[in-house]
């Protein structure tokens, strides 16, 4: 289904533009790929990134034919910016995850419950068929997704976290914000105390008479947890030496580097690949196998300006600066989550896109408040030269 190719992330966007307006905002609620773009593993990995998508929508439409499809562009950017400012989120995450993997195995009653949910062999049908087409495309339609989460917290009972790393382990998109964020949400610990629950009408409706689900959870009371952790900062950009001997690492978080390439004229560059630490347990082969095809396409399309590509583990990046007599590595901003956590420590100098610098300072509350700012950062889009 996603070709982890720039080319392909550029025909599926192609192919969606004209979809962007009327069609995505009256449809895109429905559990049909059709009617949504599918762009995120591409977005997520920034294959293609949110201002290729942005531009290409308004040179097609205008704001307010695209609202919705603009909104949700902007949801991932919303959440990112969000956990910046509240990186110990993720980290409380990662903490109770932990906590939760543990349980799971001195309490087979546990084990055995989400061993079925992870498996599709709960006897929700609904639940069953996302969790087999999860595992078998990488993919979930966000209509879905949010059923899914509120079906493994409400009605199956089972710990939030648990969910949360089930789609990181097989989402080509699994993103720490979006994803633990979203998860968050459905659960009431995101808006405090307000939670999602699945409906059967809304699940046949939506599924176009697919699915008729019973014995669904018919209330759902807030998860408890903790208040969230005062703002914090925005991170700022690092300082780049000109005179020093410099490197350049690529992330499976930028796949388009072109843009630092007005900032810094490597000497070497190295490409990483941080995926096994999305999860403590075995990442699935599609998300596996997406990420270095997507990391060696993004080697063949720069190979031109920057030359060969080492491939480098994030704990020989200490050897490959040395090898290459390298006094600074520079890269593009590693946001909270497997990435960051991966390659703690290294001697990085981070550099954060312009289009994140502008959003990021925005996501201080809820998304509502953000949204009002949409139009002044969509004028910055089309100002910008990506």
């Amino acid at each position: 289904m996603f070709e982890p190719t720039y080319t392909a992330g550029l025909e599926r966007l192609a192919a969606f533009v004209p979809h962007a307006g009327r069609d995505y905002a009256s449809k895109r609620n429905y559990d049909n790929l059709a009617h949504v773009s599918a762009l995120s593993p591409y977005i997520r990995h920034r294959i293609i990134t949110e201002e290729d998508v942005l531009k290409a929508t308004l040179a097609r439409h205008s704001p307010q034919t695209a609202e919705k499809f603009i909104q949700e562009v902007y949801w991932r950017t919303y959440w990112k910016g969000w956990l910046e400012m509240r990186p110990s989120v993720w980290a409380m995450y990662r903490s109770d995850l932990q906590a939760a993997l543990n349980r799971v195995q001195t309490e087979s009653g546990l084990r055995q419950e989400w061993e079925a949910a992870c498996k599709g062999d709960t006897g929700i049908d609904c639940f069953d068929h996302w969790a087999k087409q999860l595992a078998d495309t990488g993919y979930l339609h966000n209509h879905a997704r949010m059923w899914f989460a509120s079906i493994w917290i409400f009605t199956l009972r089972l710990p939030w976290t648990l969910g949360a790393d089930f789609f990181m382990r097989h989402l080509l998109d699994g993103d720490a914000a979006s994803n633990t964020l979203s998860w968050r949400w459905v659960g009431g610990l995101q808006t405090i105390g307000k939670t999602y629950l699945a409906r059967p009408d809304n699940i046949t409706k939506y599924t176009e008479g697919r699915f008729h689900p019973t014995g669904l959870a018919t209330f759902a009371a807030p998860l408890d947890g903790a208040p969230h952790p005062a703002r914090g900062p925005l991170p700022i950009t690092d300082t780049i030496d000109p005179n020093l001997r410099t490197g350049l690492l690529i992330t499976e978080d930028d796949l388009s580097p072109g843009w630092l390439l007005d900032q810094v004229k490597p000497s070497a560059t190295a490409i990483v690949q941080t995926t096994p630490a999305r999860s403590p347990l075995a990442v699935s082969d599609p998300v596996s196998g997406f990420v270095t095809s997507a990391l060696s396409d993004c080697a063949a399309r720069f190979e031109e300006q920057l030359g060969p590509m080492t491939e480098c583990a994030p704990d020989a990046l200490n050897t490959w600066m040395q090898s290459h007599d390298l006094e600074q590595v520079v890269t593009s901003y590693l946001p909270a989550g497997p990435t960051r956590d991966a390659l703690q420590g290294a001697p990085l100098a981070q550099i954060i896109r312009p289009y994140d610098m502008s959003a990021w300072p925005h996501a201080t509350h809820g998304f509502f408040r953000f949204k009002d700012k949409i139009p002044k950062l969509l004028g910055q889009v089309q100002n910008h030269a990506v």
